[in-house]
């Protein structure tokens, strides 16, 4: 079982606890309000700025969050692995991705944080398919891109243990593709196309 830390209690912070706790796993909420961090009974809650516990780190966070809380945690990463779950949009147009077309969000943060092993998942899950742990009839599936295979596979046994369906979607460099089907379910789902409480699956 992994030590897991999730920054960000929202919609998508509470439900990955939700998933991190099923598998059995130990998990603490950081957020700015340390009672908005007690999203369960079971996790170890605080603020923003606490030392982290996890071995794992989730940041369910804002895209524009992620700069002051990367700064808060300067060389507190080194070692652990974190998976960044945000998608880099323009808020303003919600018509583009903020970020080079050539790079991605995650790509930024492993070169904030060299020291460690740096995935992008979740980014393409909504927190209803999180909670309910279906899209559809289908198993809630998590992509998961980065270039250390061991901390890939140690986030996917949290995945898996939780109750939804990891799948290796190759190097950090196809965060881009992920960030990128992100938006455009969220651009679906802004414009009532599809629901919250829907998204892609991958059907075997």
């Amino acid at each position: 079982m992994a030590n897991v830390t999730i920054i960000g209690a929202g919609n998508m912070g509470s439900a990955f606890a939700g998933v991190a706790l099923a598998g059995g796993n130990a998990v603490q909420v950081l957020a700015r309000d340390a009672d908005k961090a007690a999203v369960d009974s079971r996790v170890s809650a605080g603020v923003v700025g606490d030392p982290i516990t996890g071995d794992v780190v989730i940041l369910a966070l804002p895209y524009p969050a992620l700069a002051d809380v990367l700064g808060a945690y300067a060389g507190q990463l080194d070692g652990r692995i974190v998976v960044d779950l945000t998608n880099p949009v323009d808020f303003a147009t919600f018509d583009d991705l903020v970020v080079p077309a050539d790079s991605s969000a995650a790509a930024g943060i492993a070169a904030q944080v060299p020291g460690a092993q740096v995935l992008k998942a979740l980014n393409t899950n909504f927190a209803a398919t999180l909670a309910t742990g279906l899209i559809g009839d289908a198993t809630t599936t998590v992509l998961i891109a980065g270039d250390d295979a061991g901390a890939k596979a140690t986030f996917a046994a949290v995945v898996d243990d939780g109750g939804l369906t990891a799948v290796d979607a190759g190097s950090l460099k196809r965060a881009r593709e992920l960030e990128a089907l992100g938006f455009l379910q969220l651009t679906l789902a802004a414009d009532e196309k599809i629901s919250w409480a829907a998204g892609f699956a991958l059907v075997k």
